[in-house]
């Protein structure tokens, strides 16, 4: 599929320790845990209240007046990185995992936590008794929220974010639209449109708020084109609006509800702010998020998974440098993109025939259009015609600018080679290679 642009530079901080950096990058990229191993929530919390650390000068460097534990100023190892508010957070993460430890056995991204703390406590001359960081917050600040002038219209609701942004600000909000379907193929927020060959467990969105992963895995033995079979959204508590709510599907199990077997936010105030229904049983679910403007639609054709979402800038943007790796923002990993070579092999049908029963729902010759008789060509399946026509008609419904609609086939066929990626970059995948081999 075409390339409109680059995807943007993945930012990290200069400065930032390069062991605690690499844990957390190893943590937040080797996979994701099940829905009964929390190391999940470990990490997140871990991550949390080590980002309150940092500040001052660097960008990197952490507070704490210099003293570790010891109480002792100067240049010892112990000293800055050392200081007690880290050793708190990596006493409070060791409790986290040892209290998931029974039903996170055999997990990877588990048993890298537990040696990862292990080294830092060390490093860091950290004694295992003492005091811990406290409980993390409830969630994150309402995206957009600030105080409400006293003079003018009473305050909007809290968890309605298109309303509190509009009285706040003075103008709507903006939005920002991403879709994978087929292949997959991924349309980013940014307009770039890659067809992928990612196997396994990976981020289309990891911000403050939303939590989104996708499995694929091959059309074929020995095939390089694969599908989305299983789909993991996770909302993540938030102030007074709602619970942590888990919703996953997977081919052949596309369920109008949460994994806890409610349809909504839980029992906070705000909890009718989210809302999940389905106007066709097992095959399309919508998921309502008032309180973070967003709209995600999933739906299954073809023995597959589409995922197309609405999202509020403020929201699809509040992620850390850590949580770079996200397939909606940067699109697909250059070494996880099809060449085009790899698109033209011939398939289980000819391209013509192809071609023909694609232009009946795809009139114009987009990236749309050229991904559907891709997924008909290799896969011989006229439904995958389907998706192409569905993920088009969300675009058109989700984007807030029409003229973006319909992208064409770029004539750089060729990936950038690796000379022109970022080092910081290029590391990050490698450590995912390590973890997914």
């Amino acid at each position: 599929m075409g390339e409109p642009g680059q995807s943007p530079s993945p930012r990290f901080p200069h400065g930032s320790p390069p062991t605690l950096r690499a844990l957390t990058l190893l943590l937040l990229l080797c996979g994701y845990a099940n829905s009964q191993c929390k190391i999940l929530r470990c990490n997140a919390e871990y991550v949390s209240s080590t980002l309150s650390l940092r500040g001052g000068g660097s960008p990197g460097a952490l507070r704490g007046g210099g003293e570790g534990e010891g109480g002792k100023g100067g240049g010892g190892r112990a000293a800055g990185l050392g200081s007690g508010g880290l050793c708190r957070a990596l006493r409070s993460y060791a409790l986290c995992t040892r209290r998931t430890a029974r039903t996170c056995r055999g997990d990877l991204a588990f048993h890298s936590a537990v040696h990862g703390i292990e080294d830092l406590m060390i490093q860091h001359s950290c004694s295992r008794q003492g005091p811990t960081a406290p409980p993390p917050p409830r969630g994150p600040a309402l995206p957009g929220s600030g105080p409400i002038r006293s003079s003018g219209p009473p305050a909007p609701d809290p968890c309605d974010y298109e309303s509190r942004f509009s009285q706040l600000h003075g103008r709507p909000p903006g939005f920002l639209h991403c879709a994978s379907f087929g292949d997959p193929h991924v349309r980013s927020f940014h307009h770039h449109f890659h067809t992928c060959r990612v196997q396994g467990a990976w981020p289309l969105l990891d911000n403050d708020f939303l939590f989104v992963q996708a499995t694929s895995s091959p059309v074929a033995s020995g095939a390089n084109a694969t599908t989305t079979r299983k789909l993991t959204i996770i909302f993540k508590n938030m102030q007074e609006c709602i619970d942590q709510k888990v919703y996953q599907a997977e081919v052949g199990n596309l369920p109008a509800a949460f994994e806890d077997g409610s349809v909504n936010g839980g029992d906070r105030p705000g909890g009718s702010s989210l809302s999940i229904r389905t106007a066709n049983p097992g095959g399309h679910v919508e998921i309502r998020a008032a309180y973070i403007g967003t709209t995600i639609i999933i739906r299954q054709t073809a023995g597959q998974l589409s995922f197309s979402i609405k999202v509020a800038e403020d929201v699809a943007q509040a992620f850390s440098v850590e949580q770079d790796l996200q397939l909606c923002v940067g699109g697909c990993p250059p070494s996880q993109r099809l060449s085009r070579s790899e698109r033209n092999r011939r398939g289980a049908m000819t391209v013509d025939t192809a071609r023909q029963l694609c232009k009946e729902g795809l009139p114009v010759e987009d990236a749309y259009f050229h991904s559907c008789v891709f997924d008909v060509l290799i896969s011989g399946d006229p439904n995958f015609t389907v998706a192409a026509q569905a993920a088009l008609g969300d675009a058109r419904a989700f984007l807030p600018d029409l003229e973006k609609l319909h992208l064409f086939p770029s004539d750089a066929g060729v990936p950038p080679s690796s000379a022109t990626l970022p080092a910081p970059f290029l590391s990050g995948l490698f450590v995912l290679w390590l973890c997914i081999q």
